[in-house]
């Protein structure tokens, strides 16, 4: 952990933002702390989000902005992390799960040969039952680890937000396989389901049988960690009426993830995270919102 703590304050809002060292992340820390709220900037990689934190510090923000190392595949850095905001602010207002990995492996050659171009892309890149398996860890298991574990710090706050970051990618459509689709698309379904939908798309991921079982043929697991997140986001709204829980699409913004082939800067991406972050308290739960526009999961 760095950074200088101040005393809590009832008046204040507290952040954590997963992935906070760079991209969209990084934005998502810079905005939040810009409006006021005391942000806690997580990364895997301690040197990088310290040297995050610098960055942001540079630009007038030190006395809104603290650096904690995190690993949503990590139980015990999921405790740290809650451990110390528990002991310095006693509650948390605003949750952002952004970490995230699109799980397939570029070839570099090809890469350069697509021009920055989306549909390009498809053909410069792979998948493999690896990447799947921790783009599923990371994405889906991730968000959930990090929901369950601060939920009781959430309830403490007078007006508790979750923003999921996920992707117009995620939409059920793009998922075939009707009981799947049945599973992800019931906001009572237990959430012990979903990990069933997820278990079931690696078993066929490793079986080499995801066409003939429904599921996207590219970009597999990334489509289906974001359908299986926003899944449990709506169970969770659902469960917790006094949480706003949603999920937004930042849009097509260009960061490391996408290979740089967005059409938006980082930035723009994440002016429409935080603007659900900070929403009214009256605002809507248990919804995606594209960009700027609520549209059906």
């Amino acid at each position: 952990m760095a950074g200088a703590i101040n005393p809590t304050d009832a008046s204040k809002r507290y952040a954590v933002v997963t992935g906070g060292n760079k991209g969209i992340g990084f934005e998502i820390c810079r905005q939040l702390a810009c409006d006021g709220v005391t942000v806690i900037l997580t990364a895997r990689n301690e040197q990088k989000g310290a040297e995050a934190v610098e960055k942001l510090r540079g630009l007038g923000l030190s006395d809104n902005v603290l650096f904690h190392r995190l690993d949503v595949t990590d139980a015990s850095t999921i405790s740290s992390l809650v451990n110390f905001v528990n002991t310095n602010f006693g509650r948390l207002d605003i949750l952002v799960n952004n970490a995230g990995i699109i799980g397939l492996v570029a070839n570099e050659s090809a890469l350069r040969a697509s021009l920055g171009r989306l549909l390009n892309l498809m053909g410069a890149v792979s998948q493999n039952y690896e990447l799947s398996a921790e783009c599923i860890e990371i994405n889906y298991y991730g968000s959930k680890r990090m929901t369950e574990a601060f939920l009781p710090l959430l309830q403490q706050s007078k007006s508790p937000r979750i923003v999921n970051v996920t992707s117009g990618w995620s939409k059920l459509e793009n998922i075939r396989n009707k009981w799947a689709k049945g599973v992800l698309n019931n906001v009572e379904s237990p959430a012990e389901k979903v990990d069933e939908v997820v278990n079931k798309f690696l078993e066929d991921f490793k079986n080499g049988s995801l066409k003939e079982n429904g599921w996207p043929a590219h970009m597999s697991a990334y489509f289906v960690s974001k359908a299986a997140m926003n899944a449990y986001a709506r169970i969770t709204a659902h469960k917790y009426p006094s949480l706003q829980v949603n999920c937004v699409n930042p849009g097509n913004a260009k960061t490391d993830l996408n290979y740089n082939t967005g059409k938006i800067t980082a930035k723009e991406g994440a002016q429409n995270i935080v603007r659900v972050a900070l929403q009214p308290e009256d605002g809507p739960s248990g919804v995606f919102f594209d960009c700027k526009k609520i549209v059906a999961f």
